[in-house]
């Protein structure tokens, strides 16, 4: 259980999404003046996100005990058959596949760019959206590397469901550190009137201190279980 509870906070705050949200600020050109605007688009996403999970898993749920379902769930393919009956062969089949692509295709484009968006930090080779693939080769050759490399890793890797949760909480397993350099630069690195102070850094801190514990005990217990 606490396994999977280090997944599921994985899989809503992923490290690399740190960085692609950084990356993104900075390859818009923000102004402050254009902060809050960029706060509240962030809120909502991420409001919405949640939802849409949330709703997903108490519908797989219901449809699941509704047909009293003792099938496994190991893979791909036996979620799909537990879950698209209930809409028809046809419809369910379509649904469940469009889902999965949308969510593969956004997923894409955001860890490819994060790590294209990364490496050019690192290396100072031209990292925009904003350049033309033959100005800034380094940038478009790595996102598409990332892209192709996510694509083989899909089709080779037998047990898709074992690898998606074990990044996860690989993913849970990170938010210490890089929380934690994410809290230090805000309160420390920033100008002064963009500082975390106050109560606000208090409940940031204790925010973060309860989501990466529970990431890191729910990822450890399986060791010691």
């Amino acid at each position: 259980y606490w396994y999977l509870v280090a997944a599921n906070i994985g899989a809503v705050i992923m490290p690399w999404m740190v960085f692609y949200q950084q990356s993104a600020v900075a390859d818009k050109g923000l102004k402050p003046e254009q902060y809050a605007a960029a706060r509240w688009d962030t809120a909502v996403g991420a409001v919405l996100t949640q939802l849409i999970m949330a709703a997903v898993l108490m519908v797989t749920a219901a449809v699941l005990w509704a047909g009293r379902s003792t099938a496994p769930l190991n893979t791909v393919g036996q979620i799909a058959q537990a879950l698209t009956p209930t809409l028809g062969e046809t419809l369910g089949r379509t649904v469940f596949g469009l889902g999965i692509l949308g969510a593969a295709m956004v997923a894409a484009i955001v860890v490819a760019l994060a790590a294209a968006w990364g490496f050019g930090e690192v290396t100072g080779y031209k990292h925009s959206l904003e350049q033309h693939p033959a100005e800034a080769p380094w940038f478009y050759a790595v996102f598409s590397a990332g892209v192709i490399g996510g694509a083989l890793v899909v089709a080779f890797v037998p047990d898709l469901v074992a690898l998606s949760i074990g990044v996860e909480v690989m993913n849970a397993l990170m938010l210490p550190l890089v929380l934690g350099f994410l809290v230090a630069l805000a309160a420390k690195a920033l100008p002064p009137e963009h500082r975390l102070r106050g109560g606000y850094f208090w409940l940031v801190i204790a925010v973060v201190a309860l989501t990466a514990g529970l990431g890191v005990y729910g990822g450890l217990s399986s060791l010691f279980s």
